[in-house]
Formats: C-alpha cells, structure tokens, sequence
C-alpha cells in the first residue's frame, strides 16, 4: 500500500494539490500498479475533500475504488460521514496501539477505548465501508506493553476487519525486534493479514522491511521517494528492488520501469527534493565517476551489479571529469558515435582534467565541443601567448582591460577601454600590433553557444570569423566562461597570421 498522498505529504512543508493528487494516484495505481493507496486523512480540510472526492470519482469510473483507503479516527460517526461524503469506501482506522499513548493521551482503559473502536467499526459497517485498524505506537507498545498489544490485538479478532497495519510510528525498532515482534503476532494470529508500517528516523527502514516480509506479514506501507513525516517512510523504490533481487519466494505487482517517473513527478510535483545518491532513484546512482571503473565494465561488466539502470527506465553514465579517466570518455565517444586514435583521447582527456579541476562535471554534450577545441589547436604552432589580463566592468563606467601577451620571444604589456570586456581586450591587443607594425584581422562574425542543457556552469563555445588579406577564417574558443572562451579564440587567430 503507498501511502505517499497520506503520510507522505506530512513532509514538513509539503502540500499536494487536488490536481497533483489526483494525477499521483492515477499513476500508482494504473503504472506503477501497487495494490492499494491511501490518499488523505479524514476531515482535514476542505481542500482534502476536493482531492479524496476527485480521486474516488475517477477510481469508481475504472472499478478501482476498493484500492483507494482513508486515515480515519475513533471520533464517532464525524470521520464515516467524511468518507461519505468524500465517496471513499476503505478506512483505516486510528486506535492506541501502546499502554503509554492510551494512558496519557486518551485517558482511557483498554475496555474503554476498545468499546469505542467496536462502535465505529460497526457503524461504518452499515454503512458499507470496509474497516482496516491501525495500531499507532504498536512498535513501542511490543517493546513497553506487550500484554496490552495481545489483549488489543485479541479483541480485534473478534472484529469484521480486513487488515491490522503495524506501525513503527516514531521509527525506533531495529531489524532484530522487529523480526521477532512481528513472528510472535503472525503464529499467534495466523488466520489475520498484517501489514507493517515502517519509518527511517535510524535509515533502518528498508532493513525492517526485509525482516517484517521474513518474519511473516502479508503487507508493506511505502513512499515515494521515502517521503513522510521527519526522516520518512520506507522508499518504494528500495523495498521493490530489495524484494525482487533478494527475497525470490515473494513478488509483487509493482512495474519496476515506472519506479523513475513516478520519483520525478512526485519529486516535481511536492519540491522535495531527492539526494543524487537516493538508491535507484537519484540522478547520480547509475553514474560511474572512476575510470577504473569505466575500464571494468569494458572488461566484462566487472563493475555491474544486479541493479542494472535498464531495469527501472534509466540508462548507465559515465561521468567526465578529473577522476574520469580515458576508459570513461571511451564509453562516452561510443555514446555518441565519434572515433579518435589513442594520442587524440590521451589529448582530450587531458583538457577534460584541466576543465575537471575548475569544473565539477563535464557532460556528454560538452564532449564535442572539447573533442573540436582540442584537434583544431593542434593545427597551429603555439608562437602567440596571451600570459595575463585583468578586465573590469562597472555599472556607468567603460569597460577596460589590461593584457600582456608574449609573440615569440618578446613581452607586451597594454591596457585600453571599449563598449565591452572583449572590445577592450581587442583595443588594447591592437595596440600591441601597432608597436609590431602589424595589423589584425577583421572580426565579421561572433557567436556563442552551449551545449544542449547547459547550465551557468556550462561549457561555452564563441566561435569567430576574421577576414585578413582577403581571406575568410573561423577560430573557435572553449571555456566556462564566456569571456575566456573569445579570448582563447582571438589567440589561436593570432597564431594563424
């Protein structure tokens, strides 16, 4: 049972519109295919009511409304009258499942409360709502009050329900306890289904999950994305993988392949965002940064495990960067169809490390561009080096700039104004050819672009013509940033002439 557009949405500062929803629950249940949602607490809001009645309404048009479950309270008749209303036919009902939460929050005795419970349960019965019980605090009332969870849970056998939920409300258990307590329920009432409900507040969730299936229960509550109230429930994601890799005498009707598209939309949808490193989810988890690595899986898959991205709709990557290596931007230049020779890759891994140590990563879209820089500088001997410059921009002030270039074996220094940074670097490069009684080509056309996806951090590319003793010629230079990269461009010009 998901229970993202319940508990999930008790993520501090999270709030689903009716529309977002209604567009979440469609997804669970007809492309993800889990078993059953839970979509709100009961009289919430007005705004819950307009989400649970949009959710029922389609549900019942796809004969899906027994899939659809509501939190409820031992309040009476208040919360069958909201489900009622709301259209919802399932409710899970909130009762004490510990001695502590029964005494001080309720103060009632165990015959009180379950007299209470009895009630609700048979009114939503005529009213021909089915009933699941929650046990809040159960993990607590195993550890402080098992006496009391045994006479509750004896009463509830007595009860026309179809499902007790065991939940580890404030996240405490470890995989041991929760093991055992759950084995000594199952063999005591073997004829009842129990599902467990887990938290992470210790991240032991998804391993609580693993003994609960091992000790017995018939059913697990998750997240998307782990969502929930302070570290979250238990991730969908995780627990599917888990179970389809490591608990073989189990299956479930969850569609691995829309495990990702859900995470984004509910990711989208909710602005929560999830950690690159999430397991099976985040961006970076099916992303190989090593180089050794990279070269493993050339040489038989040495570096794959079982979670194989194809498996959930995404595809392995090869990060580029100063850790890369040549074996990474191998499967990168297989990625994208292009061919060098072993000096060309050991070239242009090399400038992918010098952009790696200013830059976190270079992508797959920058390899082109980096691939072009670095072959068309091999052309031209390197006899023109611009050593240093300082330019400024001002706000109601003109653009300078301050250069020292070496031509050969000589060194000049010069600095100028101009409408922009480049046009002043320009100025004052010109001023140096003046010295050298040598004139510099005409600038005919300047453009810039980045690679598709770019970010402010991306790769950018200025290439520029000249025209010089009547010929027409284009360098181009590739930087970070924008400025840089025309300047390295203006450099292999001067190279040229």
């Amino acid at each position: 049972m998901d229970t993202t557009l319940r508990d999930g949405e008790q993520t501090s500062g999270v709030s689903f519109s009716a529309t977002e929803k209604l567009a979440i629950a469609q997804m669970l249940l007809t492309e993800v295919k889990v078993d059953r949602i839970e979509v709100a607490s009961a009289r919430v809001s007005e705004g819950e009511l307009l989400a649970v009645q949009k959710i029922t309404n389609w549900a019942k048009e796809h004969g899906l409304l027994d899939k659809v479950e509501v939190l409820t309270f031992v309040d009476g008749e208040a919360s069958i009258n909201w489900m009622q209303q709301a259209g919802a036919k399932v409710m899970n009902l909130l009762t004490k499942g510990s001695m502590n939460h029964l005494t001080h929050q309720l103060k009632k005795t165990p015959e009180q409360h379950f007299g209470e419970i009895a009630q609700v349960i048979s009114l939503a019965k005529s009213r021909g709502i089915e009933a699941n019980v929650y046990l809040e605090d159960w993990s607590n009332g195993m550890r402080n009050s098992q006496e009391y969870v045994f006479q509750f849970l004896d009463f509830l056998s007595t009860q026309p329900i179809k499902r007790v939920l065991l939940p580890d409300t404030l996240g405490v258990l470890t995989p041991y306890e929760t093991y055992d307590f759950i084995k000594a329920i199952v063999e005591r009432y073997p004829n009842q289904h129990f599902d467990f409900h887990a938290h992470n507040d210790y991240d032991l969730s998804v391993a609580n999950v693993m003994e609960s299936i091992r000790a017995g229960v018939q059913g697990l509550h998750l997240t998307v994305n782990g969502m929930g109230e302070r570290t979250g429930n238990a991730p969908l994601s995780s627990v599917i993988a888990v179970i389809n890799d490591f608990i073989p005498d189990v299956t479930t009707s969850v569609v691995e392949q829309s495990l990702y598209t859900v995470s984004k939309i509910v990711e989208t949808f909710s602005g929560f965002g999830i950690p690159v490193n999430k397991p099976v989810i985040g961006e970076n988890v099916f992303t190989q940064t090593a180089g050794i690595h990279a070269d493993g899986d050339n040489k038989n898959n040495l570096y794959f495990n079982d979670l194989m991205p194809e498996r959930f709709g995404r595809t392995r990557k090869y990060a580029l960067g100063k850790t890369s290596g040549k074996a990474n931007i191998e499967k990168n230049l297989q990625e994208i169809g292009i061919s060098l020779s072993p000096e060309e890759i050991k070239k242009v891994t090399q400038r992918i490390i010098e952009l790696g140590d200013r830059k976190e990563v270079v992508t797959k879209e920058d390899l082109p561009y980096i691939i072009s820089d670095v072959l068309d500088s091999e052309a031209v001997a390197e006899r023109v080096h611009v050593l240093n410059y300082v330019m400024t921009h001002s706000k109601n002030l003109r653009p300078s700039a301050t250069l020292m270039v070496k031509i050969d074996e000589d060194i000049f220094e010069e600095n100028a104004q101009g409408d922009g940074q480049y046009d002043a670097f320009m100025n004052a490069l010109k001023k140096i050819y003046v010295k050298k009684k040598q004139s510099l080509p005409t600038l005919t056309d300047y453009a810039v672009r980045i690679p598709p996806g770019g970010k402010t951090d991306a790769l950018c590319e200025t290439i520029i013509s000249w025209e010089y003793n009547g010929k027409s010629f284009k360098t181009r230079g590739l930087d970070s940033d924008q400025t840089v990269s025309a300047i390295k461009a203006t450099q292999k010009m001067l190279n040229l002439i």
